[in-house]
C-alpha cells in the first residue's frame, strides 16, 4: 500500500468540513438558543439588552474556531504530496475543533438563555453568567488548540518519496 494514495486527500477535505460545517451549527444553536432569551428579556427590560448580548458574541467565536482550522488544514493539502497520515491527522484536528465547537455553542445557548431570562428579575446573576460562559467557551479553545498541535504535527509527518 502507498503512503499518499489519491484518495489520501479525502480525509484532510473531511476534516476541514468537519471543523467548519461542527463549530458553525455549535455556534448557531448557541445564537438561536441566546436569542430567544435576549427577546424575551427585551420585551421586559429593554435597557439591559446590550449586557445581555454576550452569549451571541461569544458563540460568533466558536464558529472562527472551526474557520481558523479549516483554512489551516486546506492551506496544507497538496495532490500527490500529501501522505495518508497526514489525511488522518488533519481528519482528527477537524473533529477535534469542531466537536468542542458544537458542544461548547450548546452549553453556551442553554446557559446564555437561562441566565438571560434570570437576569430580567435578579441583575445579580450577571457576573456568574459570564464566569459559566468563559468556563463553556473554553471547551471551543481547548478543540482549537487540540486541532492546532495535530495540524502541527502533520506538516511534518510522513513524506511522500518522490519518483
Amino acid at each position: 500500500m502507498s503512503v499518499c494514495p489519491p484518495f489520501a486527500p479525502f480525509f484532510g477535505f473531511g476534516g476541514v468540513a468537519s471543523a467548519m460545517i461542527l463549530s458553525t451549527v455549535g455556534a448557531a444553536f448557541g445564537t438561536a438558543k441566546a436569542g430567544i432569551g435576549i427577546a424575551g428579556l427585551g420585551s421586559f427590560k429593554p435597557e439591559l439588552i446590550m449586557k445581555s448580548l454576550i452569549p451571541v458574541v461569544m458563540s460568533g467565536i466558536i464558529a472562527v474556531y472551526g474557520l481558523v482550522v479549516s483554512v489551516l488544514i486546506s492551506g496544507s493539502i497538496r495532490p500527490g504530496e500529501y501522505s495518508l497520515f497526514s489525511g488522518f491527522t488533519h481528519l482528527g484536528a477537524g473533529l477535534a475543533c469542531g466537536l468542542t465547537g458544537l458542544a461548547a455553542g450548546y452549553a453556551i445557548g442553554i446557559v446564555g438563555d437561562s441566565c438571560v431570562r434570570a437576569y430580567v428579575h435578579e441583575q445579580k446573576v450577571f457576573v456568574g453568567m459570564v464566569l459559566v460562559l468563559i468556563f463553556a467557551e473554553v471547551l471551543g479553545l481547548y478543540g482549537l488548540i487540540v486541532a492546532l498541535i495535530m495540524n502541527t504535527s502533520a506538516i511534518g509527518g510522513d513524506k511522500c518519496p518522490t519518483i
